[in-house]
């Protein structure tokens, strides 16, 4: 029997016309009703972490957009905290923690993962609730974690970073150790990942937010391998779990490889990779990859992006998203103009 939500048809293997929309960070500061609620929270955690406030922010851009995915509001930060690491968010800066060198004082106890992530869990539970009261029942619900070595790179240096340097000297001069920080996140977004899905979600998404960059040995290590793990484990649990995977910026072997052996049902695509060779190369579903700054310029260039994609894709499996997170400045008729577009 066919699902009612496009977009898991799709991550099954349909071609829909015109294919399902959502976009990473659809939830966020670009919404004046965002901002709104974030205010009243007063920081992010207690955004994050508060069921009431996580659904709201959660259903709001389908409310105004009516995409076709809801993603839950919450953070690939959450696993660390987990963990027992403390994060903390200053505006305007980005997360920080204080960086680690081994795996001393991990948090492995799943009751505490338990404890911790259930308000993520409540929050999944009413936004679907609140989906279908408001009647958006075939919208496909979301839910996500960041990949071990992208969490493995802001704990060894405490934040975000483009060159993941700390992490690279870690797994080069201790890959032992670091095989086991790994592994720790792995189980952690194993269990995150399954109750998420038993919480709601139609499907969940692994962001690899700083895959790109790393040698080929390096990148089926730290990046492959643990995805492999993950899909596999989650899988083993929920059967038939259907899994988006997000190497960002990987190199086009990457993918391929990243594709061939992960078994993930989709992969997302940065604004880089050229979607004429991914439609005849990799082997699952399609999602991305408009570039979030044409989103921001909107126009005819807006709209040449837009066409660009959906000729490349046209017939596929595809899911139109962007190449990474919406950004603040983006302008909601530009969102409504990208919506128009695709829709035609």
């Amino acid at each position: 029997m066919s699902s009612a939500k496009k977009l898991v048809r799709v991550l099954e293997g349909g071609a829909e016309s015109p294919p399902p929309v959502w976009l990473m960070r659809q939830a966020g500061r670009y919404l004046p009703e965002y901002r709104a609620l974030r205010e009243k929270a007063g920081s992010f955690w207690g955004m994050a972490l508060n069921p009431d406030f996580a659904a709201e922010v959660t259903i709001q851009p389908v409310r105004r957009f009516g995409f076709d995915a809801a993603i839950l509001f919450s953070d690939i930060l959450t696993v660390p905290e987990a963990l027992g690491r403390k994060v903390i968010f200053t505006a305007g800066e980005g997360p920080s923690m204080t960086p680690v060198t081994d795996v001393a004082g991990f948090d492995s106890d799943p009751a505490r993962w338990e404890s911790y992530f259930e308000p993520v869990y409540a929050a999944l539970r009413q936004t679907r609730a609140g989906l279908d009261r408001e009647g958006f029942g075939d919208t496909a619900l979301l839910g996500f974690a960041g990949a071990p070595w992208t969490l493995a790179t802001y704990l060894a240096a405490g934040a975000g970073g483009d060159e993941q340097k700390a992490a690279r000297l870690w797994a080069y001069r201790d890959p032992q150790g670091f095989a086991r920080l790994l592994d720790i996140l792995a189980d952690c977004v194993v269990f995150h990942l399954v109750r998420q899905l038993r919480a709601g979600a139609d499907a969940v998404q692994i962001f690899d937010s700083w895959a790109s960059g790393l040698p080929p040995p390096l990148f089926e290590q730290l990046v492959i391998a643990p995805t492999r793990k993950i899909v596999a484990a989650v899988r083993a649990e929920v059967p038939g779990a259907r899994i988006i995977g997000f190497p960002r910026a990987a190199t086009l072997a990457g993918y391929e490889a990243y594709v061939r052996a992960t078994g993930v049902d989709a992969v997302s695509l940065d604004t880089a990779a050229p979607l004429d060779w991914a439609g005849e190369t990799l082997a699952c579903t399609l999602q991305g990859n408009l570039d979030p700054i044409a989103l921001v310029a909107g126009g005819m260039a807006l709209d040449r992006a837009v066409g660009d994609i959906l000729e490349a894709m046209a017939g596929k499996p595809f899911i139109f998203n962007l190449g990474h997170g919406i950004l603040q400045e983006t302008p909601i008729a530009h969102v409504e103009q990208l919506l128009k577009r695709v829709r035609g």
